[in-house]
């Protein structure tokens, strides 16, 4: 566990102290990480009893739902369906908190605003190549599991926790174990031995993870659990390169009613499969398929990701997207797209070791 910087826990301090209107800001479809540390941070803020918001570009998923339940009204901001209140919080704000995200172009429609705002601006992050030079303040840690991890860490670190756990709100704590339960795939990938020294600091604190767990994995809906079986049935294609990939088209996508977030995790049930290098999941969306990377060590998900995918993000777990029409016009092109790439892509990792 890498402990923050003493100098930036001062200045984190004294930003936070100073500001009279704090803006909690995270990427595009949020997943479990980014509204994990929204809601965490939102509620130590508000014990410390400032006036703060979080402002989410689309509506957090339904899996991590229930974090929101305990969250006051109106201090979460929708920016789809409310943009007027969403822009109007960033415009009166003095501090902005950027969470789960490297830069503002992760928040699309609200780039603008955050950007050209006036207030001071801080960044916790742990993916790569973070855009230093639009940020007060970085804290960002590329060797740790998740945005939640890295805040853990912080807010341990201030005066008023005094390095205990249990000094946090505990609808803090629930959402800090619960945004790194699900960016770690429930411990099943990048964890380090602080994901552990956390899990256990929370735990001993009275975080009830088996509830978080209940929440997380045992309450899908009906229809989620069947597209599951129909794409990894018919839809999975393996290569002769140990290439997995699924490719979830639109009509499938609404003749099942499938909900944001409802296919988290299918990336990964490839991996369990003892001659698959990588996994990939495409999923149509306007104008585009949204891919989800993910790989086995000796296999740069990262780097397959930068070179054919429009993306990035950690060594086994990155996204990305294809244009469409642009770079493929449909599911069949994208097929042969993902095989050609791929091909190219595993052999040269090859000649590389």
């Amino acid at each position: 566990m890498k402990v923050p910087d003493q100098s930036d826990i001062v200045s984190l301090v004294e930003m936070t102290a100073s500001s009279s209107a704090i803006t909690i800001s995270t990427h595009i479809r949020p997943d479990g990480d980014a509204v994990g540390s929204s809601v965490a941070m939102l509620h130590f803020l508000l014990a410390q009893g400032k006036d703060a918001y979080v402002i989410l570009p689309h509506h957090a998923p339904e899996t991590v739902g229930f974090l929101l339940e305990s969250v006051p009204e109106g201090r979460i901001i929708v920016h789809e369906d409310t943009p007027e209140p969403a822009l109007g919080a960033i415009l009166r704000s003095d501090l902005i908190i950027s969470l789960d995200y490297n830069d503002f172009k992760r928040t699309e429609a609200l780039q603008e605003a955050l950007e050209n705002s006036k207030a001071r601006k801080i960044l916790i992050d742990h993916h790569l190549d973070p855009s230093l030079g639009k940020f007060d303040l970085v804290f960002s840690q590329t060797q740790t599991s998740s945005t939640c991890e890295l805040l853990f860490n912080i807010l341990k670190a201030l005066p008023q926790t005094k390095g205990d756990a249990s000094n946090l709100p505990i609808e803090c704590r629930t959402a800090l174990m619960t945004g790194m339960t699900t960016d770690t795939n429930n411990f099943a990938n990048s964890v380090f031995p602080g994901t552990l020294q956390m899990a256990s600091e929370l735990l001993a604190s009275g975080v009830d993870r088996d509830a978080i767990l209940g929440r997380l994995y045992r309450s899908d809906r009906e229809q989620r659990l069947r597209l599951k079986g129909k794409l990894l049935y018919e839809n999975l294609r393996i290569t002769s390169d140990g290439v997995a990939y699924i490719i979830l088209d639109r009509k499938t996508l609404e003749s099942y009613g499938i909900k944001e977030g409802e296919t988290e995790g299918f990336v990964n049930e490839p991996l369990s499969i003892r001659d698959v290098k990588m996994s990939i999941f495409l999923k149509e969306d306007k104008e585009k398929f949204r891919v989800s990377i993910r790989s086995k060590k000796g296999v740069s998900a990262n780097l397959c990701a930068r070179l054919h995918f429009n993306g990035g993000g950690h060594e086994l777990a990155s996204g990305g997207s294809l244009p469409v029409p642009g770079t493929v016009k449909d599911a069949v092109e994208a097929a042969r797209y993902i095989e050609e790439t791929t091909h190219i892509f595993i052999n040269k990792e090859n000649e590389t070791r």
